[in-house]
C-alpha cells in the first residue's frame, strides 16, 4: 500500500515570501559566500571560458522555469550537452557541487578523460570519474585527500573562481560577480509571526562540531552538507509525528513531481528489489512501453554507469531527463541482459480514469494532486452530457494529496458553499467551502468506493459525502489519517513537511485513527471485483 500523501493547501494557508538567513545563497559580490548558484556559475563560467552565447529573438530549452537573464547560456550549454550534471530539472537557484561544476566545465569544453581514479566517492564508468581524470590530468582541481575527492561538497565563490583561474592559465575576470537569480519562495501563513526563537543548547551543537572540525582523526570524511541534512532529519523525527519529515533536494523534488503528476523521463513505475531497480508497469503510451521494457525488467546500467545497489531516489534521477533526449539503458530479463536505447519524453502519471458500465460511469481517482484538481471537473461536465443513471467514485488505495483538489472533487456533487472539512491549527479553525456549482445532477445516485489505502484527502471526500447523504459509501473501512501537512521549499532544494492542523468532517467529527466506517461493507477477493459489483448493484435497484 503506498504511503499517504498529506492533506496541504498553499492557496487556502496562504503565501508569503520570506527570507531565510540560514539559508541564504551567496551575496551579490561573493566576497565571502558560503556558496555559489548554478545558475550563476553557468553563466560565469561560459563568459570567462568566451563560450559565446547565442544571440537569438527566441530560444528554445527543454527546461522549465529559466530566467531570461540566463536563457542565452542555458541554450548554449543544452547544444553542447554540458547539462548532464543537473538532471531533468536545473534547479538553477540551487548551490552547485564541486562535482557538477567540473563535470559542466569538462564537457561545455569538450574534454575526454581516460576514467581510471580510485576515490570512495567516484563511481566507475560514470561521467564524473571522466571528468575527475581531466581534473586531475589538467590540475585544475585537488581532491580533498588521497581516498576522497569530494564531488559532493558546496563549491563557494572563492573555490570556483580558483577553479575557474587553474582552466584559464590565468585569473579569471569578474564575470561571476553579477547578480543572482531569484532564490525559490518559501511557502508560510501569513498569520506567522517572525519573532526570532532560539535553537535549543546552540552552545553545546557549535562546541560538538568546533571539536569535530579541530580534532576528528578523519578529516576528508567531514561532509558539512551531510551533517546539516541529517541534523535536520534528526530535528524533525524528534517530534514523533509519522507525517512530519524534512525531505533532500532528491526527495523533495521527487514528492513535487509526485504531486503534480507530470515529469520529463521514459514513463514506468519502478521500485527497489533488493538491489536492483525494477519495473513494476510501463505506463500506457510511455516511452518505455514503446521501447519494449516489460514489468519485472532490471535496470543494470544508465548510460554505461551501474546503478545497482544505488538509491531509489539517485537511481531514477538518472533515468529521468529533458524532453526528446536519449537514455542508454542495460536490462536484465529472465537471466539475460540486453541493452535498449529509449527516447524520453513527457510523461503523465495516471491520476483520473472514467470508464462505463452500461450507463453507470466509474471514476477512479488515484490521488489528489494537480491533475485532479484542474482537470476534473471537466471530464465530470461530460460525464454528465452523457446523461448517467449512477456513478461510482473509486477512491479505493487512493492516498490522499492536495486540500484543493479535495475541495474541487466535492464540489461535482453538492452545492456550492458547502463545508468540505474543518480545520484546527493551533489558536485557529476555519471551514473549507466549496466554491463551484455541482457538475452532476441532485438526482444521479453515487456510490464511493473505498479500502484501508483510502486516506487523507480520499477520506475528507467519503467522509463529506457520506454525512450529506450524498453518497452511499462501499467497501472497507479506510486508512484514518485527519492531519493537515504544511510543504516548505528551501533555497538549496530540501524542503519540510510538516503536521499544522487536524481536519474534522462537516459534521464535527474526528476520523484520525479510526477512519470511515462503510455504509456497506464488503471486503475485497482477489478473484472478482465484489466491491464494485456491489457499487453496481446498489445503483440499479
Amino acid at each position: 500500500m503506498r504511503h499517504p500523501l498529506p492533506v496541504f493547501s498553499r492557496i487556502t494557508i496562504g503565501i508569503l515570501a520570506v527570507s531565510l538567513p540560514f539559508l541564504a545563497q551567496a551575496a551579490p559580490d561573493f566576497g565571502s559566500a558560503p556558496t555559489i548558484e548554478r545558475g550563476v556559475f553557468i553563466r560565469g563560467a561560459m563568459q570567462v571560458l568566451s563560450i559565446s552565447a547565442p544571440q537569438r529573438s527566441a530560444y528554445s530549452v527543454p527546461y522549465a522555469r529559466v530566467p531570461n537573464a540566463l536563457l542565452p547560456y542555458i541554450q548554449k550549454a543544452h547544444e553542447r550537452n554540458a547539462l548532464g550534471a543537473f538532471g531533468a530539472n536545473l534547479y538553477l537557484a540551487q548551490p552547485i557541487t564541486r562535482g557538477q561544476a567540473l563535470r559542466f566545465v569538462v564537457e561545455v569544453m569538450d574534454k575526454q578523460g581516460s576514467g581510471d581514479v580510485q576515490f570512495r566517492d567516484v563511481r566507475s564508468g560514470s561521467m564524473e570519474e571522466s571528468a575527475v581524470q581531466v581534473a586531475i590530468e589538467e590540475g585544475w582541481m585537488d581532491p580533498l585527500s588521497n581516498t576522497y575527492f569530494g564531488l559532493n561538497r558546496l563549491l563557494s565563490a572563492e573555490h570556483a573562481r580558483e577553479f575557474l583561474q587553474r582552466v584559464l592559465g590565468e585569473a579569471p575576470s569578474e564575470a561571476l560577480q553579477t547578480e543572482q537569480t531569484p532564490a525559490v519562495q518559501v511557502y508560510l501563513r501569513p498569520t506567522r509571526t517572525q519573532e526570532s526563537v532560539a535553537i535549543p543548547n546552540a552552545s553545546l551543537l557549535n562546541t560538538v562540531w568546533q571539536v569535530i572540525h579541530t580534532d576528528f582523526l578523519y578529516q576528508e570524511q567531514i561532509d558539512e552538507q551531510e551533517a546539516t541534512y541529517s541534523a535536520l532529519e534528526a530535528i524533525v523525527e524528534s517530534l514523533d509525528d509519522p507525517y512530519s519529515r524534512f525531505m533532500r533536494p532528491a526527495s523533495a523534488r521527487n514528492f513535487q513531481t509526485q504531486i503534480d503528476g507530470q515529469l520529463s523521463g521514459i514513463g514506468a513505475q519502478v521500485e527497489m528489489q533488493g538491489d536492483f531497480l525494477t519495473i513494476v508497469t510501463p505506463l500506457t503510451g510511455s516511452p518505455a512501453e514503446k521501447a519494449g521494457l516489460k514489468p519485472n525488467d532490471r535496470i543494470l546500467t544508465v548510460d554505461g554507469q551501474s546503478i545497482v545497489g544505488m538509491d531509489l531516489l539517485e537511481a531514477v534521477e538518472k533515468i529521468r531527463g529533458p524532453k526528446g533526449s536519449q537514455v542508454q539503458l542495460t536490462v536484465e530479463r529472465n537471466g539475460s541482459s540486453f541493452t535498449v536505447t529509449v527516447v524520453r519524453d513527457e510523461v503523465r502519471v495516471p491520476e483520473i480514469a472514467i470508464s462505463w458500465q452500461g450507463d453507470v460511469a466509474i471514476v477512479k481517482l488515484m490521488q489528489f494532486g494537480r491533475l485532479t484538481d484542474t482537470e476534473l471537473r471537466g471530464f465530470m461536465v461530460r460525464v454528465q452530457e452523457q446523461d448517467p443513471s449512477g456513478i461510482v467514485l473509486d477512491l479505493r488505495n487512493n492516498p490522499g494529496g492536495l486540500l484543493h483538489a479535495a475541495n474541487i472533487v466535492l464540489s461535482n456533487f453538492v452545492p456550492k458553499g458547502s463545508t468540505v472539512a474543518i480545520i484546527r491549527s493551533r489558536g485557529n479553525e476555519h471551514k473549507d467551502t466549496t466554491e463551484d456549482a455541482p457538475t452532476i445532477h441532485a438526482g444521479v445516485p453515487v456510490v464511493v468506493l473505498v479500502n484501508a489505502g483510502s486516506a487523507s484527502a480520499s477520506e475528507i471526500v467519503a467522509a463529506a459525502l457520506q454525512e450529506y447523504g450524498r453518497a452511499r459509501v462501499v467497501g472497507e473501512q479506510t486508512f484514518g489519517k485527519g492531519t493537515v501537512q504544511e510543504v516548505l521549499e528551501f533555497t538549496d532544494g530540501s524542503g519540510i513537511k510538516l503536521t499544522i492542523a487536524e481536519w474534522f468532517t462537516p459534521k464535527g467529527n474526528k476520523i484520525d485513527g479510526s477512519g470511515v466506517n462503510p455504509d456497506t461493507v464488503v471486503r475485497y477477493e482477489s478473484d472478482r471485483d465484489v466491491q464494485l459489483l456491489k457499487a453496481l448493484e446498489l445503483l440499479r435497484y
